[in-house]
C-alpha cells in the first residue's frame, strides 16, 4: 500500500534566505504517514480508529528545498506488528521550470490505531503481506529497536528548561528558547487531539530560534533524531515547546527540544511531558556553503554532562556515514 502527496512550496513556507523549514518538511512527511497508516488500519470491517504518531526515526536533510519547488512525498507502510505500523517515507524535490528533481528526506514513522469511541483504547492492527518473508523479519527487528529506546527515553521526562537571567554569549543559557501555544481546533485531527506534524513543526521552530540566537547567521535544519511522542495532546491544553543548545562541533549545532503539555480546562491531570527530540542545525553563508560554528560554553554539571552525551551522538552518526561512503571491497 502506498499513496502520495505533493504541494509548491510557498514564500510562508521558507526563512528569509528562501530555504524551506525543516518543519514544513516534517509536517508534509507526518500528514503522508497519518493518511495511509488510518487508510490501513480502517481497511476491513470492525471498530473504526485514527492513526496517531507515536514515533519518528531519525531524519536527515538530504538537500534544501526552496520557495517554488513542489514537494512529492510518498509513503509505504513496511511492517506491522499487533498494535503498530510503520511507514517509510521518501520527499523530492522538483524544479518545475527544469525538471530537475532530488531526494530530499527519507523518514521512518510509527504509528498507533487508537479508536474513534475512546481515544485511550489501541486497536489490533491489520497484517500486511510482505513480497518475501525476510521482510517481515526486518521489520520486526525494527520494531523491537524503537520499543527499545522509547523506552529509554522516559526517564528524561522529568528534566525542564529553566530560564536564567542576564546569560553569557555562547552559554546554553543564553540561547535557550520557548513557545508557548494554545492547541486549537485547526491543530488537531476531528477527533481532538493534535497532529503530530503540527508538534513537530513547532518544535523545530523552537530549535532554529535556538540555532539563530546562537550564531546570528541564516540556520537550517540538518537532521532530527528520533522524536518520542510520549503521550497525546488534547484540544484546549497550553504546550511549551522549549529548547537548549546541548552541543556544539565545527560546524553543526545538536538542540534538545522538549514539549510539556498542561491541560488548563482539566483540573484531573496535571502537566506533562508530551514529546522530545534532538535536532542538528547548520549555519550558512549568504551563498549557501556552510560556515564555522560558535562552540558552546557549558557552565553547570548537567550541561556539561549534556555536551558529553551530545558529542557521543555526534562522533556516533559521523563513523556511521563513515561507513557508508567508505567503497565495498
Amino acid at each position: 500500500m502506498a499513496s502520495q502527496l505533493s504541494r509548491i512550496m510557498r514564500p510562508d513556507d521558507a526563512n528569509v534566505a528562501g530555504n524551506v523549514h525543516g518543519g514544513t518538511i516534517l509536517k508534509m512527511i507526518e500528514e503522508a504517514g497519518a493518511i495511509i497508516s488510518t487508510r490501513h488500519c480502517n481497511s476491513q470491517n470492525g471498530e473504526r480508529c485514527v492513526a496517531a504518531l507515536a514515533r519518528v526515526e531519525r531524519t536527515d536533510f538530504l538537500s534544501p528545498m526552496c520557495i517554488g519547488e513542489v514537494a512529492h512525498v510518498s509513503a509505504e507502510i513496511t511492517y506491522t506488528s499487533k498494535h503498530s505500523v510503520e511507514v517509510q517515507v521518501n520527499v523530492m524535490s522538483e524544479n518545475i521550470l527544469t525538471g530537475t528533481k532530488k531526494l530530499t528526506n527519507k523518514a521512518t514513522l510509527w504509528y498507533v490505531p487508537l479508536s474513534l469511541k475512546n481515544v485511550d483504547k489501541v486497536l489490533e492492527v491489520p497484517p500486511v503481506v510482505y513480497s518475501r518473508q525476510e521482510q517481515e523479519e526486518e521489520g520486526r527487528k525494527r520494531y523491537e529497536a524503537q520499543k527499545l529506546e522509547r523506552m529509554e527515553t522516559k526517564w528524561r521526562n522529568g528534566d525542564i528548561v529553566q530560564p536564567v537571567q542576564n546569560p553569557e554569549p555562547n552559554t546554553v543559557s543564553y540561547s535557550q528558547s520557548s513557545l508557548i501555544h494554545l492547541v486549537g481546533p485547526s491543530d488537531c485531527t476531528l477527533h481532538g487531539f493534535v497532529h503530530g506534524g503540527v508538534t513537530m513543526k513547532l518544535m523545530d521552530e523552537v530549535a532554529g530560534i535556538v540555532a539563530a540566537r546562537h550564531c546570528k547567521t541564516n540556520i537550517v535544519t540538518a537532521s532530527v533524531d528520533a522524536i518520542n511522542f510520549h503521550d497525546k495532546i488534547r484540544k484546549g491544553c497550553v504546550i511549551t515547546i522549549s529548547g537548549r543548545m546541548t552541543f556544539t562541533s565545527n560546524k553543526s549545532m545538536e538542540i534538545e527540544v522538549l514539549v510539556d503539555a498542561d491541560p488548563v480546562v482539566d483540573n484531573s491531570q496535571k502537566r506533562y511531558r508530551a514529546a522530545s527530540a534532538f535536532f542538528t542545525y547548520v549555519s550558512l553563508s549568504q551563498e549557501g556553503k556552510s560556515l564555522p560554528v560558535p562552540q558552546l560554553v557549558p557552565e553547570t554539571e548537567d550541561e556539561k554532562k549534556r555536551f558529553e552525551e551530545g558529542k557521543g551522538r555526534y562522533l556516533q552518526m559521523k563513523a556511521k556515514r563513515q561507513g557508508h561512503t567508505e567503497p565495498q571491497p
